[in-house]
């Protein structure tokens, strides 16, 4: 009669065990999952589940055997737990929080898979005791192992490379590499290649396993900003400091150099027929290289034809015809825009001519300032050909004032007064200027000191056009004749001074 009450008590705390081990180990799941989130699916619900079962039946005292069958269950659904442990501690917290190292799913799953391996080889080795046949199955599989390990060597060469550079990052997409010879923007990082594009458009697919043996240039590592060198050759005969100032110059102001780090130039070699200098230049992204290139290359044809600097042929020997020289283009159109304009309406044709022989000549491209606001200036120019934009600043902005054509001069305040340029003149397309320095107009004046009195009277009239006063009704014409007496002897005194007459 005592063994029910016994039974029915054993029946009752395998039940408790079973509902409270259950109910415990998902208890368990749900704080890890909720505070500190780990991934937990259904496999923790087996687990669970197996966990429970197995607690019941060693209340209960079910035989080893199945116990055995029963753990084995439950330690095989352990894994997944250990699974997700990595996941979420080892991956998620250590590499992408701490490290800031994102980790693919690629090797995620390769942990994972190694896991739940070494868990089937413990349970089959101490839980069945199938170590003899392990044994053999292990020595066979190392055989098919060497093979395929062989045959598919620069894939899992691939594919560990890969690894590499997803965990250490030495580049990320949108970066610009340099890999040999090669410049390209990374464009996709995945577990056996890197896909680039070149600045034509061009995809290259390069193996990890052969990116991690070459040398790798990252032009965006740790900023965009990087430098790009051009190199030029130039005439023997200019001295080096001209030639550095002036290429410059011409880079600095090219399209896409940045202005800091500045540009340097470097003298580099004394070739056969050129002495050859590199322009050290910096640009942001290098998806815009192609059109820096060719920004530099234009600026500097441009500068160095003003500066009268040659970039020479290669040597050759040649048969030279004497012939006439002819006249330098530009030059007669120069004399009939200098006959038009007032400030010249004083000097002789032969004085025009010697004025137009001993100027400038010079081409001005694209973009380029011919003369900027608030600059020194001793010169005049003369627009032969082509059109230019006058601007001035006005609290930090940049006001379009009038278009300058062909024919049109600029800059004879600053020739005749030593005065600041008063404005920005930038050439709107290619365009050819003649420039009249102080020194010609110098040798000029002192020919004929009447233009000195006729420039001052018209120079007193422009600036009382200026400011309006010939113009205002109240203004009586005794006091406008005053004004002009008065600006003409104040003009007539900073000519003489200017040109030291």
């Amino acid at each position: 009669m005592s063994a029910l009450p016994f039974d029915t008590q054993r029946a009752a705390a395998t039940l408790i065990a079973f509902v409270g081990t259950f109910f415990i180990a998902l208890t368990v799941g749900r704080i890890l999952k909720r505070r500190a989130g780990v991934r937990l699916g259904i496999l923790f619900q087996l687990f669970c589940l197996a966990l429970a079962f197995y607690s019941a039946m060693w209340t209960y005292g079910v035989a080893i055997d199945l116990r055995n069958h029963v753990g084995t269950a439950l330690l095989v659904l352990s894994a997944a737990i250990v699974v997700a442990l990595i996941d979420r501690y080892v991956w998620d917290w250590y590499f992408e929080k701490r490290k800031h190292t994102p980790i693919p799913h690629f090797p995620r799953q390769i942990v994972a898979l190694v896991v739940y391996l070494i868990t089937l080889l413990m349970v089959l080795w101490y839980g069945y005791h199938a170590s003899r046949w392990l044994t053999g199955l292990l020595t066979g599989s190392g055989i098919a192992a060497i093979v395929l390990g062989l045959a598919g060597q620069n894939l899992l060469s691939g594919v560990i490379a890969g690894m590499s550079l997803q965990i250490n990052r030495p580049y990320k997409v949108s970066d610009w590499l340099k890999v040999g010879d090669t410049y390209g923007e990374v464009m996709e990082i995945n577990w056996r290649s890197t896909r680039l594009r070149t600045n034509d458009g061009i995809y290259l697919d390069i193996p990890n396993n052969e990116i991690v043996r070459t040398t790798i240039i990252n032009l965006h590592y740790p900023t965009e900003v990087h430098a790009m060198r051009i190199r030029v050759g130039v005439d023997y005969n200019v001295p080096p400091n001209r030639v550095k100032d002036a290429l410059a110059r011409a880079a600095q102001s090219a399209k896409n150099v940045l202005l800091s780090p500045p540009v340097k130039v470097f003298l580099v070699e004394f070739g056969d027929h050129a002495v050859t200098y590199e322009i050290k230049y910096f640009m942001g992204n290098h998806a815009r290289f192609n059109e820096t290139n060719d920004a530099v290359r234009t600026n500097v044809w441009y500068e160095l034809k003003r500066q009268r600097i040659n970039i020479p042929y290669p040597i050759r020997t040649l048969q030279l015809e004497r012939r006439s020289q002819p006249a330098p283009e530009g030059h007669e159109e120069a004399r009939v825009i200098l006959r038009g304009e007032p400030l010249f309406q004083c000097l002789s044709d032969s004085q025009i001519d010697n004025l137009v022989k001993q100027s400038e000549l010079n081409h001005f491209g694209r973009g380029e300032r011919v003369i900027e606001e608030g600059a020194e200036g001793d010169s005049m120019f003369i627009l032969l050909r082509g059109a230019a934009e006058v601007s001035v600043s006005k609290n930090g902005s940049t006001i379009p004032v009038a278009t300058l054509r062909s024919g049109d001069c600029f800059g004879e305040m600053s020739l005749l007064t030593g005065e600041k340029r008063s404005a920005t003149v930038r050439a709107d397309g290619d365009c050819y200027v003649m420039e009249i320095s102080k020194d010609v107009m110098a040798d000029v004046i002192r020919d004929s000191p009447d233009c000195l009195r006729k420039l001052s009277e018209l120079l007193a009239k422009r600036k009382m056009e200026t400011e309006g006063i010939l113009k205002d009704v109240a203004t009586s014409s005794a006091d406008q004749a005053a004004k002009q007496r008065e600006y003409t002897a104040t003009f007539l005194r900073r000519l003489k001074t200017f040109f030291a007459l």
